[in-house]
């Protein structure tokens, strides 16, 4: 008998996410958020290396190619205090990608805000299920080129 399987909505947020930040199974993670460890055993279950939670990643020394932030459950507003000290675990030209729970159009700009007065601008997002994401690089960086 065929059995399909259908990825559950946390898979899809993951792969979301990797697909938002554009990230290679070689670049150095690091994830935040009130999941992050779960989300960095998925990363590394599906062949990711480099990755660390804030629990473990070390003193920021702009060490990490891409931040991963599952903000989902928790108060956008309180999100801007880790971006205050996580913004410096992130090298110069890394992505930096947000998962939040869906919000209303007054919420989404104040994430807008806050990535902006960190130095980000907002490259990429999407909406899937009840929770939407969206991918920021420093404003003094150009994007990366796609492959072709």
């Amino acid at each position: 008998m065929y059995q399909s399987h259908l990825p559950s909505t946390a898979e899809r947020s993951v792969e979301t996410m990797i697909a938002l930040a554009r990230c290679s199974k070689l670049q150095r993670i690091i994830v935040a958020g009130s999941k992050c460890v779960e989300l960095m055993f998925d990363l590394e279950a599906r062949g990711y290396v480099h990755v660390a939670a804030t629990a473990n990643c070390g003193r920021p020394a702009g060490q990490y190619d891409v931040a991963l932030i599952d903000w989902r459950g928790r108060a956008l507003k309180n999100l801007e205090t880790t971006l205050d000290w996580l913004v410096d675990y992130l090298w110069r030209e890394g992505v930096l990608v947000v998962w939040a729970d869906h919000q209303e159009p007054e919420a989404r700009e104040s994430l807008r805000a806050a990535l902006e007065s960190h130095g980000f601008v907002i490259e990429n997002g999407t909406v899937q299920e009840g929770s939407s994401g969206v991918s920021a690089r420093r404003r003094d960086v150009r994007p990366i080129p796609e492959a072709a």
